[in-house]
């Protein structure tokens, strides 16, 4: 399970974007447009398996895996940020520097352990603790323009189905077949 800790700080669509593509003019519907811009691009996040814009992300795990690959539970991972085992007492104590490398150019993203200096965790559960930065970039320039398009047009259909749950819940085919190549597939 992943938590995450920092949201982005922007997001990959403007308010202004938003109202020149659904051509409101006006400011009626600007809280409206603020409330949509993040779910649209959370939806995506969910529907594709990537953050858009950077997080960061903490997940935990039980033991270092046999194999020494940790796939990420986010994609895209730019930055392994921190690294901490739990100890007997309860304390974290920090990975080695190291241990731990980002094989970022898959998806899922990919993290490599050398389990011959990775420390055991104490803790049974979740006592490996890894917090990374995940998404395209800092900016929405950094997102592919196939999901800005994406998150454009699921604003567009939040806003024109807001009244009624039955087709709102259904999302435009063209959306979909945007986010299809960048699904993130887990076995």
């Amino acid at each position: 399970m992943a938590d995450l800790l920092a949201g982005p700080a922007a997001e990959p669509l403007t308010r202004a974007e938003a109202k020149a593509y659904l051509r409101i003019d006006g400011e009626a519907e600007d809280a409206l447009l603020d409330a949509l811009i993040p779910a649209a691009r959370r939806l995506v996040e969910v529907e594709t398996g990537r953050a858009l814009i950077d997080q960061t992300w903490r997940f935990s795990r039980d033991a270092w895996p046999l194999r020494g690959i940790i796939p990420a539970p986010v994609s895209p991972v730019r930055e392994i940020l921190d690294a901490t085992v739990e100890t007997l007492d309860g304390s974290a104590v920090p990975v080695p520097a190291g241990t731990l490398t980002l094989v970022s150019d898959r998806a899922p993203a990919l993290i490599r352990v050398d389990r011959a200096v990775a420390p055991a965790p104490a803790r049974p559960h979740g006592g490996i603790v890894i917090t990374v930065k995940a998404g395209y970039g800092p900016d929405a320039a950094d997102v592919p323009a196939d999901l800005i398009q994406a998150v454009r047009l699921v604003v567009a259909h939040f806003y024109e189905h807001r009244d009624g749950p039955g087709a709102a819940t259904q999302l435009p085919a063209a959306a979909l077949a945007l986010m299809a190549p960048y699904r993130v597939v887990r076995l």
